[in-house]
């Protein structure tokens, strides 16, 4: 039997192991589901009570490739939907010295820095923008999980994520000192997967 030919030899060899490797998986991808999407937020008021609102519903997209540690996310929050019970304090909110809604009517917040414990999404570093202004934000997962819906018979992943802000921040000094600076923000979010499961 003739031998190959060495360069024969060598891209038969080449073309054998890519073969053999198995293909690099794509990240799995999610559409926010608005029913179980929204942003909490508290601040202490005169270091007496809590004051306590939400916004939402949130919109976005987010990619995740837990095996390679990456993934995207980017998400939309409408201002003018903040909600605290109380009308005459929603309205104020919105004012031009607070939220300012109505030169501002969406904020972002975008994240390429996600940190994976066990395969599991456990922190994400970003950027917050509010009224025109970004910060860098990061939130911690309390809790994140996966599930097939039996409706839907899609994936849904999602979980409670907590983070701080300054208001001041973002040029929101209305109050000071007496309302307090500091923001907690707790993050409620599930993702409906958007491309077919393998």
């Amino acid at each position: 039997m003739r031998a190959l030919p060495a360069a024969s030899l060598a891209l038969a060899l080449s073309s054998l192991a890519l073969a053999a490797t198995p293909a690099a998986a794509e990240p799995a991808r999610y559409t926010l589901d608005p029913a179980h999407s929204w942003v909490q937020f508290e601040l202490s008021h005169f270091g007496t009570s809590t004051i306590r609102g939400r916004l939402g519903p949130a919109e976005g997209s987010v990619s995740l490739d837990p095996g390679a540690g990456r993934g995207e996310i980017g998400v939309t929050i409408p201002m003018a939907s903040v909600s605290t019970g109380l009308a005459a304090f929603d309205k104020h909110l919105r004012d031009a010295e607070l939220l300012s809604t109505t030169e501002h009517p969406t904020a972002w917040f975008v994240s390429r820095d996600l940190r994976f414990d066990a395969g599991r999404l456990a922190e994400l570093r970003g950027e917050l923008t509010l009224r025109g202004v970004s910060r860098g934000l990061t939130l911690t997962a309390t809790r994140y999980a996966c599930h097939r819906h039996p409706v839907l018979q899609r994936e849904v992943c999602g979980g409670d994520f907590e983070g701080r802000i300054r208001r001041s921040d973002f040029g929101i000094d209305y109050g000071l000192p007496f309302v307090r600076d500091e923001v907690t923000l707790r993050v409620q979010v599930e993702g409906v997967r958007s491309d077919p499961a393998p």
